[in-house]
């Protein structure tokens, strides 16, 4: 009598576990593939956040105008406002907003309710017959998941002399020369320290005229 061939138990018991082996293998490195894939892409995005952020930032203070935001009790007219978490001030915005003529633009460092920071822009008409600023939507997030950030400010006093860098502007009858924006950014991209030249003094704007020069510019 012939005897039917076949696979004992055991055989069955190990090709299974061999296959289930090989299966986990396989699952892994899928799922660590696809891990990597998505942390590059996480990785890009969050450049490409910052290097905008940046970009528009640095166009919009170097643009910053000798517009009043409002006035001290004396009456004079103030075109700057700043401290380590908030700045005001007065600049153009590019494309179909920047039709509606200078914006006063308010950048903020806000809790974002989870133990971090983010970077807020809010802009605000100015109507042209003096009435209070006119809000213009709501505030717009350039940047969150910031570990810890501020702003300092650096310029000239009313005599001329230098000032060093400080957590606020005290005087803002006139613009600082430099805005420094420092970062620390969650995950593994970092945030370049960012260091903006504004435009010339107010004040010293006000003197071209009298010296005769057109269009330069005074530092």
């Amino acid at each position: 009598m012939k005897h039917a061939g076949g696979f004992t138990l055991l055989e069955v018991l190990a090709s299974l576990v061999l296959l289930t082996l090989l299966l986990v293998g396989v699952y892994s490195g899928i799922r660590t593939a696809t891990h990597s894939v998505r942390s590059g892409t996480a990785a890009i995005e969050r450049i490409d956040q910052i290097r905008s952020a940046q970009q528009f930032l640095q166009r919009e203070l170097a643009q910053s105008l000798a517009q009043p935001i409002s006035h001290t009790d004396q009456g004079e007219p103030i075109y700057f406002s700043g401290s380590a978490r908030e700045m005001r001030y007065v600049a153009p915005l590019p494309g179909y907003l920047g039709k509606l003529g200078p914006q006063l633009q308010r950048l903020q460092l806000v809790d974002d309710g989870h133990d971090g920071l983010r970077l807020e822009l809010s802009l605000a008409l100015l109507p042209p017959d003096g009435r209070p600023p006119q809000p213009l939507g709501e505030p717009q997030v350039l940047l969150d998941h910031i570990r810890d950030g501020s702003f300092s400010y650096r310029g000239v006093d009313g005599q001329g002399a230098a000032l060093p860098w400080a957590a606020a502007w005290a005087d803002g009858r006139r613009l600082p020369q430099l805005v420094r924006i420092k970062l620390q950014s969650q995950g593994n991209v970092d945030w370049p320290q960012l260091d903006v030249p504004l435009r010339v003094n107010p004040v010293q704007t006000s003197l071209l005229p009298r010296m005769g020069l057109r269009g330069g510019s005074i530092r």
